[in-house]
């Protein structure tokens, strides 16, 4: 569902579009929450009513992977990215690792390893 596709879903049922826009959290900037919702109306089929709220929270795991980086266990991350192929983040923050970080901090040492003189 591409961004064109969310605006044409929302023109054609407006009961679900305005539903869904009472999930939007007043934290949530534009491009947050466009990109939340597109997750939300892409996989809201595959949910009861009831198990909305299951939904609401796969959604929240979802963009806080993307948009702050947050870490969840691997089986969670594996079905929210399934569930949401296909949804484009444009300019998407990139986050690295403590492990990636003391990575290449030590690869960088290592290159300077050979000028190295303590005395």
């Amino acid at each position: 569902m591409s961004a064109l596709d969310v605006q044409d879903f929302i023109q054609q049922n407006r009961a679900t579009a305005q539903q869904v826009e009472t999930f939007r959290g007043y934290w949530e900037s534009d491009k947050h929450w466009d990109a939340r919702r597109e997750f939300i109306l892409r996989n809201m089929s595959d949910f009861e009513a009831d198990r909305l709220d299951h939904l609401l929270s796969l959604s929240m795991v979802w963009a806080n992977n993307v948009f702050m980086g947050c870490r969840y266990s691997a089986a969670l991350l594996e079905k929210v990215k399934e569930m949401a192929d296909g949804i484009v983040v444009e300019d998407a923050p990139v986050f690295k690792t403590r492990d990636e970080i003391i990575k290449s901090q030590q690869v960088g040492c290592l290159g300077n390893a050979s000028t190295f003189n303590p005395l």
